[in-house]
């Protein structure tokens, strides 16, 4: 890769002009710098203790220090700050006292928070960027977070003084996600055991924006799966907070996350998002239905020629969902290396960096140097 074409372009590759002309040819430098950021991801998985007989059971086997190393990831030139916990806020039987600690593991690591460190990769870069990494589902309170499939009102921070701000607190804004998402981004444990993991994501961006303090920098979150979604609202939420921070998504096989008002409230911020999406993958295509993204004046969804009684029925059931962002839509089909592939197959993290590494463009075949990623 150019450094020097890298740094001089990097609004462009962050998404300021949303991707364009960069997707289809897949420009090298963003190829690189997707694969970068899918990398980070992976490490937050190999440091994930998932043996549920260890008394370390949903924490992170390694140090902060020397996670990357221990993972693989060698010189990158970035730092972990803070590891990030996510918290169920699903309210649990009284009979689960009896099932094994595992089954009602309430609040587990899910990622963390990495800031660029090295002068020569700053260089490079063009800016400090500073990472949120998360993973998938792995917990059983996380899966059943992701079944909460309806839609639910987003409340807002309110920073400073808005139409709906109400006494200071945070009031409705007419944007809605889903349920379970939400619950595992914004709830915590009774007495502070464990803080939500939005206030340890806000904290600790506000510590780093004061620790460089005039300096150029740049807010990437990245995850996987459930960690798309929890990178979204991450996104979302921080440039809410923090609106003179550039804030890019880079998800890879990540579930829809809220509707139409949603989408539009992530335009209006300038928050851009690039989903990585395998068109075998059947979680992409989750939850909810998607019709045009046309709100009419009652606040409905209306979409011509499509039966108006259907969209009511589903508008009322709270599961009008929308894609955002840009998309770069791979498929399994195109590797000639894959194989035969399954449900399971599709969707895992180093299915999609084989097919990152591999894409060209729609009209071209597959590169051969992808095939590394399956030999790991």
């Amino acid at each position: 890769m150019q450094s020097s074409k890298l740094g001089k372009r990097w609004k462009e590759y962050h998404g300021m002009s949303n991707w364009d002309g960069l997707l289809d040819p897949l420009d090298d430098n963003l190829r690189a710098e997707i694969l970068r950021y899918g990398h980070f991801v992976e490490t937050v998985y190999k440091s994930f203790e998932f043996d549920p007989s260890s008394p370390n059971y949903a924490n992170s086997r390694f140090p902060r220090k020397d996670l990357l190393e221990r993972c693989g990831l060698h010189n990158t030139g970035y730092k972990v700050t803070k590891y990030l916990r996510a918290t169920s806020g699903i309210q649990l039987p009284s009979w689960v006292d009896k099932a094994p600690t595992w089954v009602a593991k309430q609040t587990s690591y899910v990622g963390y928070v990495a800031v660029c460190h090295d002068k020569e990769e700053i260089k490079r870069l063009g800016r400090r960027d500073v990472v949120v990494a998360y993973r998938g589902t792995t917990t059983c309170l996380e899966w059943l977070e992701n079944f909460r499939a309806s839609l639910t009102n987003l409340p807002i921070p309110c920073n400073t003084k808005r139409a709906f701000e109400k006494n200071g607190v945070m009031d409705r804004s007419g944007a809605m996600v889903e349920s379970g998402f939400l619950s595992l981004y914004t709830s915590s444990l009774p007495r502070k055991t464990f803080r939500s993991l939005q206030e340890m994501v806000r904290r600790e961006i506000s510590r780093i924006l004061e620790t460089y303090r005039g300096e150029q920098l740049s807010l990437t979150v990245t995850g996987h799966s459930l960690g798309a979604a929890l990178a979204t609202l991450t996104a979302y939420d921080v440039k809410t907070a923090f609106p003179g921070l550039p804030v890019t998504v880079i998800s890879f096989g990540g579930p829809r996350v809220g509707d139409p008002r949603f989408r539009r409230m992530l335009e209006r911020q300038g928050t851009k998002v690039l989903r990585i999406v395998n068109s075998d993958d059947v979680i992409t295509k989750v939850p909810g239905f998607v019709f045009d993204d046309g709100l009419a004046s009652d606040g409905g969804v209306h979409v011509p020629g499509f039966p108006r009684w259907i969209q009511k029925r589903v508008e009322e059931a709270q599961l009008v969902y929308a894609e955002v962002g840009r998309e770069l839509r791979l498929c399994s089909k195109d590797s000639p290396y894959l194989g035969n592939t399954n449900v399971a197959t599709c969707h895992e993290l180093t299915t999609y960096l084989h097919l990152v590494d591999g894409f060209v463009s729609s009209t071209c075949p597959f590169r051969a140097s992808a095939k590394r990623f399956l030999q790991r």
